[in-house]
């Protein structure tokens, strides 16, 4: 990467702790001095030019990330819970169009796939059943090309038997991740209730059941043992499913894990907070082809930008905290609530109204403040459109994902 490329991508932290909970409705003094010191950088970092390559540059690694696919590979025993963990990941019920079916016999020898709704790169593969008293971990890993995914997740819903073990250390010997998921928990933590009703300790019983099972792998692994997750697919937030995130997010390349943290469902804060934290960590680069690439001039304004490559941010930006109107019908159907219920709650325009006007308005709001105090010349007017853009955008993903939480909230909301 070439050195103003890299200085730039030091923007986020050098202005982020600046930028935390701040809006457009700023005190202008205030969004004044924040602006002048992204400025500034962007002066300093292309002051002896470099700034059309350094776009172009970073325009490419823009598509890359676009375009990194993630193939997740999930497999157990048939009735063990894989379509449910799929669909709960798509953020989809068994009811919906295009979800994995549950509760059928399963008759497929094939890897059968299904796309994120928001993030078509995002790939779940239900694999074929792995019960069979003839199961053989290198033909089964052979007959579903193996090769093809990126990590696996073996799903088991009452005890890992010898078809889970063998087939997870084949994968390890083949150089691959894999991860247990032991599903069901909601159901088994909830027939010890009523079994033990005065004695009956949850944390207890899920602590009981990862030492049960850790004690069952490790008869069975010599070297390292995979890690397992307790997880309930009606509720993603609860038992281990927010550590199994993070262990993926630690253990995925750079674009693999941004793909994943932005496609999962908004069960908690916490996404709310990585989605927020990982779209953060690139509007530099959308700013930088935004103000050097393909520059739109902006009427009775010294400044430049792709109003086009804003308007297409802005709108994925809806999709990854699952405010576009699909989603939000989604979580509206299963809420059983009305859409316009969950629509109420929310402060930022709808999608459908993020027009090519809306965007070249924004800009210029934020560009306003900036223009009397500077002689305008080329690499100068970069340089507006380069911090307007960036505040922009800072500002609308920090307002999307306030609205993400509300709209969630609300969808939790008992029903009156």
């Amino acid at each position: 990467m070439n050195s103003y490329v890299e200085k730039l991508s030091l923007m986020p932290e050098i202005i982020q702790p600046i930028l935390k909970n701040t809006d457009m409705n700023v005190d202008p003094k205030i969004y004044f001095n924040i602006a002048i010191k992204i400025y500034e950088r962007f002066m300093e970092v292309f002051s002896d030019g470099g700034m059309q390559e350094a776009a172009y540059e970073v325009k490419e690694e823009m598509e890359e990330m676009e375009n990194t696919e993630l193939d997740i590979a999930i497999t157990g025993e048939t009735g063990s819970g894989k379509s449910s963990l799929i669909n709960a990941l798509r953020g989809k019920k068994a009811e919906d169009d295009g979800a994995a079916p549950v509760g059928v016999t399963e008759t497929t020898l094939n890897p059968k796939v299904y796309t994120h709704s928001n993030y078509p790169k995002v790939k779940f593969w239900d694999l074929p059943g792995i019960g069979s008293p003839d199961f053989s971990p290198e033909s089964y890993l052979k007959m579903v090309d193996f090769p093809s995914y990126d990590f696996f997740i073996i799903v088991g819903s009452e005890r890992f038997r010898s078809n889970h073990t063998d087939l997870a250390q084949a994968i390890q010997e083949m150089e691959k991740k894999c991860y247990f998921v032991r599903s069901k928990v909601d159901a088994d933590v909830y027939n010890m209730e009523r079994s033990y009703p005065n004695t009956f300790n949850e944390e207890e019983v899920l602590e009981k059941m990862r030492n049960d099972l850790k004690k069952q792998l490790k008869k069975c692994f010599r070297n390292t043992i995979p890690q397992v997750f307790l997880i309930s697919s009606w509720d993603l937030a609860k038992y281990d499913f927010p550590r199994l995130v993070e262990t993926l997010e630690k253990d995925l390349p750079s674009l693999k894990r941004h793909a994943f943290l932005l496609s999962l469902p908004m069960f908690s804060p916490e996404v709310t907070e990585k989605k927020k934290s990982v779209l953060k960590s690139h509007i530099w680069k959308i700013s930088l082809v935004s103000a050097g690439i393909n520059a739109i001039p902006i009427p009775d304004l010294p400044l430049a930008c792709d109003v086009a490559l804003l308007l297409g941010s802005m709108v994925a930006f809806y999709k990854r905290f699952e405010l576009d109107d699909d989603s939000l019908a989604r979580r509206a159907k299963l809420a059983r609530k009305p859409v316009e219920e969950l629509e109420a709650v929310m402060k930022s325009p709808r999608m459908g109204e993020i027009t090519r006007d809306l965007v070249i308005k924004k800009i210029t709001d934020s560009a306003i403040t900036l223009i009397p105090h500077l002689l305008v010349r080329s690499l100068v007017a970069a340089g507006v459109s380069f911090t307007s853009t960036y505040w922009m955008l800072s500002s609308f993903i920090n307002n999307l994902a306030e609205d993400a939480e509300r709209v969630r909230m609300k969808a939790l909301e008992p029903e009156h």
